[in-house]
């Protein structure tokens, strides 16, 4: 008894327990005993309540759609998780049955919720069969390759500073630099940039495009190891020393690859929905907002993700 109010109130999800008794009622509506063949190649028996099966895919779904694991993910049959999440199938089943016991999938309110329920399954099945096919291999590679060709490279840039308050200042500092003088010790006793002088004038690493404008014309054709300045910025007259300059490497594609499986994935669910639309004769009974565009089918996702998949 304690095990159950457990799953029950742990890891509840009370939508899939409404699908389970969509389940029970559409396909097993007659009371049939369900079928010992398994409903997947390797599908293993792990508990049987009255005349009906669990099986191991039965489980994995659950948890999949309790975000417990990943589509595709393995789920041992001996962990922890596997148990508590049998646990909470068992559950399902046994309030899915006694739902259909007590004849509640009969009342009118019910059969539009358990229609709506047999939709959303069909529709995931649709698209698990339809998108999920399109979006292999090839296609994430290929949009992984158009990114990267289409990408401008970026620099990345180490700099260190001295901020003076006046031209004469920074004159006098560079010619102290010229002849042997610490960049980083003068940093520390000239610079008036609170946040870098006690770190030797070490700025932020950066990239070039991330450069205020000053800083950006001083040092467009500056090399590693070399000192730029002074030129005049908002912070005052600056001395800038290159520690590191060089061009940033693409994204890797396993970095890039889950954003381009969602940009894919929309791209493919909002065509097949504008497809569908444009068969069917839809027509809907109240308009629009006065004022606003004509928006996407509602079961689209709210907006494309970028084709950059550092956004």
């Amino acid at each position: 008894m304690e095990r159950m109010k457990a799953s029950v109130v742990k890891g509840k999800t009370w939508r899939i327990a409404f699908a389970a008794a969509g389940a029970v009622a559409l396909v097993a509506c007659a009371q049939k005993p369900a079928s010992e063949r398994p409903p997947q190649p390797g599908d293993k028996a792990v508990a049987r309540i009255d005349d009906a099966t669990i099986w191991t895919s039965d489980v994995k779904r659950e948890a999949v759609a309790e975000g417990l694991i990943g589509q595709g993910d393995p789920l041992d049959l001996t962990s922890p998780l596997f148990r508590q999440v049998l646990d909470e199938v068992i559950d399902q089943k046994l309030l899915a049955d006694e739902a259909v016991r007590r004849r509640l999938d009969r009342e009118p309110a019910a059969q539009g919720r358990l229609a709506a329920a047999r939709e959303r399954v069909l529709g995931d099945l649709l698209l698990e069969s339809s998108v999920g096919k399109s979006v292999d291999e090839k296609a994430v590679n290929g949009l992984y390759q158009e990114m990267v060709s289409n990408q401008t490279p970026t620099e990345a840039i180490q700099l260190r500073q001295i901020v003076l308050a006046s031209e004469a200042d920074a004159l006098q500092v560079k010619a102290l630099l010229a002849s042997g003088g610490s960049f980083d010790a003068l940093a520390a006793e000239r610079s008036r940039d609170d946040a870098t002088r006690f770190k030797g004038g070490q700025m932020p690493p950066g990239t070039m495009d991330m450069l205020p404008a000053p800083y950006a014309l001083a040092l467009a054709g500056a090399k590693a190891g070399q000192i730029v300045g002074p030129f005049r910025a908002d912070e005052g007259w600056v001395i800038v020393r290159v520690d590191d300059r060089h061009r940033e490497a693409p994204i890797a594609l396993d970095v890039a690859r889950p954003q381009i499986i969602r940009y894919l994935t929309y791209d493919q669910v909002k065509d097949l929905i504008l497809t569908l639309r444009q068969k069917a004769k839809v027509k809907t009974m109240v308009g629009p907002p006065v004022g606003d565009a004509p928006q996407e089918p509602a079961s689209a996702p709210a907006s494309a993700p970028s084709k950059d998949p550092k956004t």
